[in-house]
């Protein structure tokens, strides 16, 4: 008996699998997440088209083999098919020509596509922005004409001008004008610790002579201040207040400093009103009762209403800046010009 049924299609020959992994620059070479193992090792090829890829030397380490090879999409493709595994390493600005390839491979629905995987091996931990930033600003430093040539006290008026800038951004709620300046702040860090850099500076007049240290050391100085100031969370100590935290602020710095007076390390040179406040909450936090001076004159009025301020948890500083420009704006609105915030 003749069979007339239709023959049966044979099976579609499977397609393979392109696995692009992708590692970070700020991250160590050959620190790779364990599914990056997992892929590498069981994968049929290996490619990358740079003989000089910082991870190369690791996956030797582990028995990976590497082919030096710089595929198009189609030929990687075809390098999959069967159902094999290919992984490609990137360089470090990734492989535009090949991942544009690929999409329109796939994109022209006349080629069966392997599976593609984009495969992060490494992850940027928080923080790690700052790295190109220190490295960034060692560049412009070695070769900027004006950066090469600023010192400590040169740069200072900017770090000021710098504050007032994020004091407004924060006053105005603005969140992007707050990013911004909070970038120009921490540059000034950055560009402060780049020159300190230098033993023996490069002012002309040996202003910025001394000890070099680095940003390393002034992150790490912080760290373990922080750390130090903080028992209530990284020691023994316990704190249920706000109080509390002060409290043990306080007594840490007070041993740290080895101050004579309650008033050593207040700048004299901030504006009036914080400087008043200041000097009122230092001598209240010590204990030390004394009368404000009594005189003639604006000034000693405005140092009683700075001390009444502090004592009641008021920034008599910040309270003069909103009425100053709740004026402001009065002044625009009888001259007939919009508000700032407006414009």
């Amino acid at each position: 008996m003749t069979d007339h049924s239709e023959p049966t299609a044979a099976a579609a020959e499977p397609t393979g699998r392109i696995v692009l992994l992708t590692t970070s620059h700020r991250v160590a070479p050959g620190v790779l997440s364990w599914p990056a193992w997992q892929t590498l090792h069981a994968a049929d090829r290996v490619l990358c088209a740079d003989p000089g890829h910082p991870q190369l030397p690791y996956l030797r380490e582990a028995g990976v083999e590497v082919a030096f090879e710089s595929p198009d999409a189609q030929a990687l493709v075809e390098a999959c098919a069967g159902g094999r595994t290919v992984v490609v390493l990137p360089g470090g600005e990734g492989d535009q020509r090949l991942t544009d390839g690929l999409a329109r491979l796939a994109g022209s629905g006349r080629v069966a596509m392997p599976d593609l995987e984009l495969l992060p091996g490494s992850y940027d931990l928080p923080g790690a922005r700052l790295l190109d930033l220190v490295q960034v600003m060692d560049r412009v430093r070695r070769e900027c004409p004006w950066t090469s040539r600023q010192t400590h006290r040169g740069l200072a008026k900017y770090a000021i001008e710098e504050a007032y800038e994020l004091v407004e951004a924060i006053e105005d709620g603005d969140r992007e004008e707050l990013r911004e300046e909070l970038g120009d702040v921490l540059l000034q860090v950055v560009f402060h610790a780049r020159i300190a850099e230098e033993a023996g500076g490069d002012g002309e007049d040996g202003e910025d002579a001394g000890e070099a240290f680095s940003i390393d050391d002034v992150a790490g100085a912080l760290v373990a201040k922080l750390i130090h100031r903080h028992p209530h969370v990284f020691g023994d100590a316990e704190a249920e207040t706000p109080e509390d935290v002060s409290a043990h602020w306080q007594r840490t710095k007070a041993v740290e400093k080895r101050r004579e007076s309650v008033t050593d390390g207040i700048p004299v040179g901030q504006p009036g009103l914080a400087l008043a406040a200041k000097l009122a909450g230092r001598a209240r936090a010590g204990g030390v009762a004394v009368e404000l001076p009594r005189g003639e004159g604006v000034g000693y009025e405005l140092l009683e209403l700075a001390a009444r301020a502090e004592a009641a948890g008021i920034d008599p500083e910040t309270a003069l800046r909103a009425a100053a420009r709740a004026y402001r704006d009065a002044i625009r609105a009888a001259e007939g010009v919009r508000p700032p915030d407006t414009l």
